[in-house]
């Protein structure tokens, strides 16, 4: 596959507006703060996780943890960064939806004042994309999990 020209070369990182650019989530739902790093094989992304984020209101109150689901989120996001790399995909007619998720594991808490580092792979690529995702902090797996992912026009959702 030929890769976009609009995208930046092998391995370099994405700033703020790029991500923007590629992903339709907006705050307080955009979970990706930087890519470090996005090829074809491969995409690690940053999360730095504060204590003003608003789901640390009620999960849970004098205990804060962020929840499972969102860290599967931020890989799912990460992969829609790795898979826009990869296939011809246009972000303002195009959105990438979940339609599968295996292989969940939660190994550790996510508290505010972590910074979380994801990788995700790319197990299969094409209209539908399988991929590996992973969650560190501190060099520690948080969080993993396998989910597919599949490109839909905009127009044909709702």
């Amino acid at each position: 596959m030929s890769e976009r020209p609009d995208l930046p070369p092998p391995a370099a990182a994405l700033k703020a507006e790029q991500i923007l650019g590629l992903l339709p989530h907006r705050y307080p739902f955009l979970l990706i703060d930087r890519v470090l790093e996005v090829s074809e094989d491969k995409v690690v992304a940053l999360k730095n996780v504060s204590f003003n984020e608003p789901y640390f209101q009620g999960h849970f109150p004098g205990v804060p943890v962020m929840p499972g689901v969102l860290q599967i989120e931020a890989m799912a996001q990460a992969g829609g960064i790795l898979a826009a790399r990869s296939v011809t995909f246009d972000p303002t007619t195009h959105i990438l939806l979940f339609m599968a998720i295996d292989n969940v594991k939660f190994r550790k808490m996510v508290t505010p004042g972590d910074q979380l580092i994801i990788e995700v792979i790319p197990l299969r690529k094409g209209k539908i994309f399988k991929m590996k995702g992973e969650i560190r902090c501190e060099g520690v797996v948080v969080s993993s999990a396998e989910f597919l992912a599949g490109a839909a026009e905009k127009s044909k959702v709702g």
